[in-house]
C-alpha cells in the first residue's frame, strides 16, 4: 500500500451528537491526520454501536467517513459497501454517489458505476470527473469484446512479499539494479503505520546475477531506511543521487510527504536530506522522476495553482529559482495525476484517475508534439490497466519493464508486475523460380524499405527465401540471378498490431531461351490486342525497365491451321502490335525487334506445361504430325499451347 500523498487538514465535524462522543472525536482526529487505517477501525466500532432507529442519520454520516477511509486504503469493495450504507441511511451529500461510482468502477462493476455517476450528475450535471468516469466505464465495457493490447503482463514474484511492494525504478542505464518500495515484515522499525496499518515502508533493491536473473531483494544499504516511511524513488542519470519520498509523523502536525535526496558512495546511501522546492509547508510533494538528461525533476503535488487534486509539476535542477512549472491541462485534470516517469524529452508516462480509465489509477502515455506545445494522451489499455490501481511504471530494454498494481488484491496491497511488448512477427517469404517453375538456387533477393532498412538474402537450394519486416512500411523487392533478367515488386506491410505472414514469388526469365508471355490475347484472325492483354504487357514493360541493358525480339506463333504464308503474315503483325505497345509505354524502339514465326516452331512441352497439361509428356514436340494423332479435345489443347507470344533476349550490352 502506497504512502498517501497529502493528508486531510481539516477535521470533519459530524452532528452535535458526534462531537460529544470521545471515540468519535478520536476517529475525526485520526482521519484529519491521514491515519486512515486507525480511523477506519474506530469508525467501524462506532458504526456497529449505532443500532437505534434514531441513530440512522448519524449512522449514515459514520458510514460515509468509514467508506472514505476504505477508499484511501484502496479497498474498493469495502468502500463501495460503506458508501451504499451511507446512501441507504440518507447521507445528505451527493458526493456519496460520486465516490460510490469511483469505488464500483475500481471493482470492475462498470454498469453499476455508471448508474451511480448518473445519479450524481442529476445534482451536478457539468461535473467533469463524473463525466470522465462514465466514459471510462463505457470504454471498459466495450474493451471486453475487443482484443487486448499485445503487452504480456506477469507478476514479478521475485520482488513481491506478502505485504505491499511497489514503484520499481532502475538505478541507471546498465539496468543491472532495480529499487522499489516495500512494507514487508522485515522493514526497519517495529511500529505500524497509522495510515496503512502495515509496517512503515523501506527501500529495497535487487541485482542481476551473471546469468541476468534477478536476485532476492535486500534493504538498501547505508543510512537510507529508518523508522519513517521511505519510498517511491528516482535517480540521477549517473545513478549517484537518489530522489525519494518520505513521510514523517509529528505529534504537532498532520502527516504529509516531502522529497528528499541521498548520495551514493560505492553501494551505500547517505542519510536523506530534504529537497526544497518551494517555501510552502502545507502542500505535499512526492513521486519524484528525473528526466533522462538530468535537467528536470518531475514530481506530484497538491500545491496551489494546479487543476484540482494532485498535479504533475517539474522544476529545473540546475536553476530552480523561477523554473517551477505545472505540466498543464492536457496532463492534469480535476482528479489526481501521479507517479510520473520521463522516458524521453517528448514521452511521459503517468498514473491518473482523472482521465477516462478502467478504474482506480490507470497508466497513461503522453506524447509531446514536434513543436513542443501540445501533449496527446493515450490510455495504455488492457492488460496494462485493470479496474484496480495501476501506476509506478519503469522501462528497461525496449518495450519492457515493471509497474505496480493492486489488481485482484482485496486488501488493497500493491504488487510489482513485469511487462513486455513482444516484437511483431511480420515475415515475407516465397520462392524464386524460372518460367518453367524450376527453382533458381543462389538467386539474390534485396528488399529496401522506406524506413531506411536494406536487407539482402541468397535463395536456398529450393529457391526459397524469407525476410523479417516492420509493420506499416513500404518495400521495394528485387530478385536476380546470373543468366536471368531481374524482376522488381513493390509491397506494403499492414500497420495492424498483430503478427502477419506474407508471401511473394519471383518468376525470372532466362536469357538463353525464349520466354512465353502469358495472357496475350488478340481478336480472332486479327493482330489487334485485346484489353485483357494490358496487365501482362505492363509486367513486360516493368521487366524491360528493370533490365535496361537488354534488347529483345518479340515473336508470335500460330497453331497448325491455315496456309503457312498467311500464318506467318498474321503472326508478324501480332508481334509488331506488341512492339508498338512497348514503345508507347516508354521502351526505346532500338531495343525491340519482332518476327512472325507462323506454325514453323511448334512448342516443346516443358515441366510447367506438363504439370498444367498432364496429358502431354515433358519434352514432347507439339508438331502437326503429333497433334493429328490425338483425339479432338487434346488437339484443341495442343493448338492452344502452340498459339503464343514469346520474347527472347538478343543482347545484354545495350548502351542506355
Amino acid at each position: 500500500m502506497r504512502i498517501v500523498l497529502g493528508a486531510i487538514t481539516c477535521v470533519v465535524l459530524l452532528s452535535a451528537w458526534g462531537c460529544k462522543t470521545a471515540k468519535l472525536s478520536d476517529a475525526n482526529d485520526q482521519f484529519a491526520r491521514g491515519e486512515y487505517f486507525e480511523a477506519s477501525k474506530t469508525y467501524r466500532k462506532i458504526y456497529n454501536k449505532l443500532t437505534k432507529k434514531e441513530d440512522r442519520a448519524q449512522r449514515g454520516e459514520v458510514a460515509y467517513m468509514l467508506a472514505t477511509c476504505y477508499r484511501k486504503l484502496n479497498q474498493a469493495a469495502r468502500a463501495s459497501a460503506a458508501y451504499q450504507n451511507a446512501i441507504r441511511y440518507q447521507y445528505p451529500d451527493s458526493m456519496a454517489y460520486y465516490w460510490l461510482g469511483r469505488s464500483l468502477q475500481a471493482e470492475g462493476k462498470y454498469t453499476q458505476a455508471i448508474n451511480a455517476y448518473r445519479t450524481f450528475l442529476e445534482w451536478k450535471p457539468d461535473d467533469r470527473l463524473a463525466g470522465e468516469g462514465i466514459t471510462g466505464c463505457e470504454r471498459a465495457i466495450a474493451a471486453k469484446d475487443l482484443p487486448k493490447s499485445r503487452y504480456v503482463v506477469k507478476e514479478a514474484k521475485m520482488f513481491n512479499s506478502r505485504r505491499a511492494d511497489f514503484s520499481p525504478m532502475f538505478l541507471d542505464k546498465t539496468l543491472q539494479q532495480i529499487y522499489f518500495t516495500s512494507s514487508n515484515e522485515k522493514v526497519t522499525g517495529d511500529n505500524r503505520s497509522e495510515i496503512t496499518g502495515m509496517k512503515k515502508s523501506d527501500i529495497y533493491y535487487s541485482k542481476r546475477d551473471e546469468r541476468g536473473e534477478w536476485q532476492r531483494p535486500e534493504p538498501a544499504e547505508g543510512e537510507l531506511n529508518s523508522e519513517h516511511d521511505e519510498g517511491i524513488v528516482a535517480f540521477s542519470p549517473d545513478g549517484q543521487t537518489m530522489y525519494l519520498t518520505m513521510a514523517r509523523r509529528s505529534p504537532t502536525s498532520d502527516t504529509s510527504v516531502e522529497i528528499y535526496t541521498s548520495r551514493r558512495s560505492d553501494a551505500s546511501w547517505s542519510a536523506p536530506q530534504k529537497f526544497e522546492i518551494t517555501g510552502d509547508t502545507l502542500s505535499a510533494y512526492g513521486h519524484p522522476s528525473v528526466s533522462p538528461d538530468g535537467r528536470y525533476l518531475y514530481f506530484t503535488s497538491d500545491m496551489p495553482g494546479g487543476f484540482g487534486g494532485k498535479d504533475i509539476w517539474r522544476i529545473n535542477l540546475n536553476e530552480r529559482r523561477g523554473s517551477l512549472e505545472n505540466l498543464g491541462p492536457e496532463i492534469n485534470t480535476p482528479g489526481d495525476e501521479m507517479f510520473p516517469y520521463v522516458r524521453t524529452d517528448s514521452l511521459l508516462y503517468f498514473a491518473s484517475d482523472g482521465h477516462p480509465g478502467f478504474g482506480g489509477l490507470d497508466l497513461f502515455k503522453a506524447t509531446l508534439n514536434s513543436t513542443g506545445d501540445r501533449w496527446s494522451i493515450e490510455n495504455m489499455g488492457l492488460p496494462m490497466n485493470s479496474p484496480g490501481d495501476d501506476f509506478g511504471i519503469t522501462f528497461g530494454e525496449g518495450e519492457s519493464g515493471f509497474f505496480s498494481s493492486n489488481r485482484g488484491d482485496g486488501r488493497g496491497y500493491d504488487h510489482i508486475y513485469s511487462f513486455v511488448l513482444p516484437d511483431l512477427k511480420i515475415n515475407i517469404s516465397g520462392w524464386v523460380v524460372d518460367k518453367d517453375d524450376e527453382p533458381i538456387p543462389k538467386a539474390v533477393i534485396r528488399i529496401v524499405g522506406n524506413d531506411g532498412s536494406n536487407q539482402k538474402e541468397v535463395a536456398r537450394d529450393d529457391g526459397s527465401f524469407s525476410f523479417n519486416l516492420q509493420r506499416g512500411v513500404k518495400y521495394v523487392m528485387l530478385a536476380g540471378a546470373e543468366g536471368y533478367l531481374n524482376v522488381k515488386q513493390e509491397f506494403e506491410s499492414d500497420d495492424a498490431e498483430e503478427d502477419a505472414e506474407y508471401g511473394v514469388d519471383f518468376i525470372l526469365a532466362a536469357i538463353n531461351k525464349p520466354q512465353v508471355v502469358e495472357n496475350i490475347f488478340y481478336d480472332f484472325d486479327k493482330a489487334t490486342l485485346r484489353d485483357e492483354s494490358k496487365a501482362a504487357l505492363d509486367e513486360l514493360v516493368a521487366m524491360l525497365k528493370e533490365n535496361p541493358s537488354v534488347t529483345v525480339e518479340m515473336g508470335s506463333h500460330t497453331d497448325r491451321h491455315g496456309p503457312e504464308y498467311y500464318n506467318e503474315g498474321l503472326s508478324n503483325r501480332r508481334a509488331k502490335s506488341v512492339v508498338d505497345y512497348l514503345v508507347a509505354a516508354g521502351i526505346s524502339k532500338d531495343r525491340l525487334s519482332w518476327k512472325g514465326y507462323g506454325k514453323t516452331v511448334p512448342k516443346t512441352v516443358t515441366k510447367r506445361i506438363a504439370k498444367e497439361y498432364p496429358e502431354f509428356e515433358e519434352g514432347t514436340v507439339l508438331n502437326e504430325e503429333f497433334v493429328l494423332g490425338l483425339d479432338e479435345e487434346l488437339q484443341q489443347k495442343a493448338d492452344q499451347i502452340n498459339r503464343r507470344t514469346e520474347f527472347k533476349v538478343t543482347s545484354t550490352t545495350y548502351d542506355f
